[in-house]
């Protein structure tokens, strides 16, 4: 999306992990993530019961797919457009080939995380940081996106439903503390996030990382978006974060939440 405002971006995916994991905290919240290729595919799917293949430069879920290895063979799960579509390939090859040929732009590949679940459904959890240019970043709000039904994105625009990070501790029965020591994971691994690709690339004034825990409870990194992260489905739900990160956006001149 063309963005008319002072807040550049680091374009792919890949680049972004390559640079968290020169940092010797951020790095262990970053999955295996490597470029698309035959022999990088044989190697995570040998490696990992479940993949991702996504594009590098992205967004809403759009072309995202979820490899399965199966007893014989594997499972594919791809989203074109906002359709959800599987099939079956008993062979390595024939399982290349189809991705090969759904190939638009560079592609890479990441360990599948065994998400945690609210509901029955997994979720993950955008974390929005910003600032006043040149000024001090600051985590301002969160937004957990919970996945449709047997969708393998979460994304809103993909029929998932938006949670606020009160609502999802609630409906996991963590207590206020346990809730509070998440929310604090959140906020300075986003931070430290932020201080690192800003000194990659300068004039960068907003990201949105989207965090995930696991089945076990630990914490993980899917993606940065520095490129016109959203949050305006907060404008209903939790009109006070909404409003901050509206108002910090308009200090580098972004004026709506699309």
């Amino acid at each position: 999306m063309a963005k008319n405002y002072a807040s550049r971006n680091i374009r792919g995916k890949l680049r972004v992990c390559n640079y968290m994991l020169k940092d010797t905290e951020l790095r262990q919240y970053v999955p295996r993530t490597v470029s698309f290729s035959r022999s990088n595919l044989q190697m995570m799917t040998d490696a990992y019961s479940s993949i991702y293949v996504k594009p590098d430069i992205g967004s809403l879920g759009i072309g995202v797919c979820k490899v399965k290895r199966k007893r014989k063979g594997y499972e594919l799960k791809a989203v074109e457009g906002k359709r959800q579509w599987k099939a079956y390939y008993d062979s390595f090859s024939g399982l290349f080939g189809k991705l090969s040929g759904m190939k638009q732009g560079k592609l890479i590949i990441q360990q599948g995380i065994k998400l945690d679940r609210v509901n029955g459904r997994p979720y993950d959890i955008r974390a929005m940081v910003q600032r006043r240019p040149k000024g001090q970043w600051i985590c301002t709000g969160f937004m957990v996106k919970v996945g449709a039904a047997k969708k393998i994105v979460t994304n809103y625009y993909q029929g998932g439903t938006v949670y606020t990070l009160g609502k999802l501790h609630r409906k996991l029965g963590l207590s206020t503390d346990d809730s509070g020591r998440r929310e604090r994971a959140l906020t300075i691994a986003s931070l430290r996030i932020a201080r690192l690709l800003s000194g990659r690339q300068s004039g960068m004034n907003e990201i949105g990382v989207d965090f995930a825990r696991d089945s076990a409870g630990s914490l993980w990194v899917l993606e940065v978006n520095s490129n016109h992260p959203q949050f305006h489905p907060l404008k209903q739900m939790d009109p006070e974060a909404y409003q901050k990160m509206k108002r910090y956006a308009s200090y580098y001149g972004r004026r709506t939440a699309k």
